[in-house]
């Protein structure tokens, strides 16, 4: 299959550039594989589509503030760093801005705190690797001075909102190590996942730590040749015995986001059994991979020619996932971080 298989005319308008006023408020079209059809809802609605013995999978990465501003030494040239893994202790591969000016041996100090940084390694697509210095643990200095990495679809004039640290995070948010957010959790509320255990499913955590990869181009136009970038995930034994246990007796397993499920697959046998697993997947998915352990996915709407587009196209066909971005451009739903999700059944 090609790159233009997965186009599609999104207005830019439609893309949201800021969350709702209440999280759980958000419009939910309802995808339903074994009829094709689809069906407009609201996310509140979403514990009524939940059944018992179901399990409810979140992805409990937290979104930390990887985005650093600084200049370079002695010229004053501005950078912006992108961090995107550590590799040792305080030494990270960072996309870079401008990386054409970043030569290894580059310098570069951050203004208000006693942090600094060189260049060590030049990679491809922009990706430097940078040792970095400071008086205090390097995190510490992070979490001074950086500020949250919204993706580079959110355009926005002026300084970031104030509210953007605790919006762009689900609720549930543990485990520090995210670029980005898993977006279709953005939605929950402690009211909905109450009444999804009221119902008499269950709910795991699971970690991915979300990162570049999940908004890189695709710059592929056989999308065979394309990779998603590794990312570090972990399933616990009690994720994986519940989700075991869930499918004994006819639960489903519903994923709430495609970093969720790319964890589950990351972590299921051939047979659909879950295994505790941690370490990094690299596992792409596109057309004609076969799903072992996701049965729904909750996901938000996902921008033309992307990879997460490919993935749901893999799980529900390429054809109804692209009639469901049609209908929602129509009916104006909101895509993408900020915006409404889809439940596919």
């Amino acid at each position: 299959m090609h790159l233009s298989d997965f186009d599609y005319d999104l207005p830019a308008e439609l893309i949201a550039q800021h969350p709702l006023g209440e999280r759980d408020a958000s419009r939910m079209l309802i995808v339903d594989r074994a009829t094709q059809s689809l069906r407009d809802s609201t996310f509140a609605s979403l514990p009524a589509c939940v059944r018992a013995n179901d399990v409810l999978v979140l992805n409990n990465t937290r979104v930390f503030p990887a985005r650093l501003v600084g200049e370079r030494s002695p010229s004053g040239g501005a950078v912006e760093l992108l961090l995107l893994r550590e590799i040792e202790p305080n030494v990270w591969s960072a996309l870079a801005r401008p990386a054409r000016r970043l030569r290894t041996g580059t310098q570069i100090k951050f203004r208000e705190s006693t942090l600094h940084a060189e260049v060590i390694e030049s990679l491809d697509d922009g990706v430097r690797v940078l040792r970095f210095q400071s008086e205090k643990p390097l995190n510490t200095i992070i979490d001074e001075i950086g500020r949250t990495p919204l993706p580079p679809y959110i355009k926005r004039e002026g300084e970031p909102s104030s509210t953007d640290d605790e919006r762009y995070q689900t609720i549930y948010a543990k485990e520090r190590g995210a670029i980005a957010a898993p977006t279709a959790g953005l939605h929950f509320t402690p009211r909905v996942l109450q009444e999804i255990e009221t119902r008499g499913a269950r709910l795991a955590e699971i970690t991915l730590h979300v990162g570049y990869g999940t908004f890189e181009p695709v710059r592929a136009e056989v999308i065979s040749e394309h990779r998603v970038a590794a990312e570090w995930f972990s399933v616990g034994d009690e994720a994986a015995q519940l989700m075991n246990r869930a499918r004994a007796v006819g639960g489903r397993i519903i994923a709430v986001g495609t970093t969720t499920a790319r964890a589950l697959e990351s972590s299921a046998r051939t047979d659909g059994h879950l295994e505790a697993r941690s370490g990094f997947a690299d596992l792409t998915i596109l057309p004609g991979y076969r799903f072992r352990a996701v049965d729904a996915l909750l996901t938000n709407f996902h921008l033309p020619r992307s990879s997460l587009l490919m993935l749901v196209s893999a799980f529900a066909g390429r054809g109804l996932i692209i009639s469901a971005d049609d209908h929602a451009v129509r009916q104006r739903y909101r895509f993408y971080s900020f915006g409404d999700c889809m439940l596919i059944l």
